[in-house]
């Protein structure tokens, strides 16, 4: 299977999908969602569903794409309100926040099959996503939400290659995962801190930068990484006294810059060894059935 072509991929992803009859996408506009996106819409045409969380630790940017993208692909698209800030486990984020997220969102959407004329939610997680520390593929496994880039054996390579190759607009789209994941454990969840990380990290973008997050840490310290090569341009006094003075208007107390640079999942590296070992194995606590 690793060493497939990408037409046996493509195909065989096809099939993923098409074998399950109805199917709900869990939908971010990502990447690795679009591909699956597009790959339901061939499979299953009005049989498929993209669905879409609408909620503060989402950027307003990426809803807007989410939507572009499934016109573009031309498959049905909801959005759905969540209120994951609701939960008090989310909202204390003690590392397993992404689990919390992911089972408001898989439980709004099992809420919705009946409504939607579907069985199946479809993810778009990939086979590089399960040596990780994700939270979110426990809630998923609970949810008996399936993964057809994994089944149909996708790299996150394959993934952008199949995308190129469809002439998805997202085919080297930079990860952008939601805004609370760049909350440092034990930082509380709240809308508000959300909101000026997507502020500062729009800023920041508009002075040139395509990789960037802004980590809040406690004290309201802002640790930005961006990649290692524009570290020293970003240094320069002008540069550098711009964005600390845009990032304390809006609210941060320190503002550091990140010598190593973008690292992805940076602040995993908090979360204790307890909680790694027990959610990097994605074994749900206990399946449920769509009813």
């Amino acid at each position: 299977m690793a060493n497939d072509t990408l037409e046996a991929k493509r195909d065989r992803l096809l099939t993923v999908l098409r074998d399950m009859k109805r199917a709900a996408i869990a939908f971010s506009g990502g990447i690795d969602s679009t591909v699956v996106a597009q790959a339901a819409f061939l499979a299953l045409g009005e049989h498929a569903v993209a669905v879409t969380a609408d909620s503060p630790s989402v950027p307003r940017a990426e809803v807007a794409d989410a939507q572009d993208l499934a016109k573009r692909i031309g498959i049905r698209h909801l959005l759905v309100k969540t209120d994951e800030f609701a939960d008090p486990d989310y909202v204390r984020n003690d590392g397993t926040r992404c689990y919390h997220c992911k089972d408001e969102l898989y439980s709004r959407i099992e809420t919705l099959l009946p409504e939607l004329g579907v069985e199946t939610i479809c993810s778009g997680a990939n086979l590089d996503d399960q040596g990780d520390y994700r939270p979110g593929l426990m809630a998923a496994a609970e949810h008996r939400v399936r993964h057809p880039l994994q089944e149909a054996g996708f790299r996150k390579s394959d993934v952008r290659a199949l995308a190129q190759h469809w002439g998805l607009p997202t085919w080297d789209k930079p990860a952008s995962p939601c805004l609370s994941s760049r909350l440092a454990p034990g930082v509380q969840a709240t809308t508000e801190r959300t909101a000026r990380i997507e502020q500062a990290e729009a800023f920041l973008k508009r002075q040139g930068l395509r990789d960037v997050r802004v980590r809040l840490h406690e004290g309201e310290l802002a640790r930005i990484e961006f990649p290692a090569e524009e570290v020293a341009r970003f240094a320069q006094p002008e540069i550098r006294e711009k964005i600390v003075d845009e990032l304390k208007r809006l609210g941060f107390r320190y503002v550091t810059l990140d010598m190593q640079g973008f690292r992805s999942g940076s602040l995993n590296e908090l979360v204790s060894l307890e909680l790694r070992t027990k959610y990097s194995k994605g074994i749900p606590h206990e399946p449920r059935t769509h009813s």
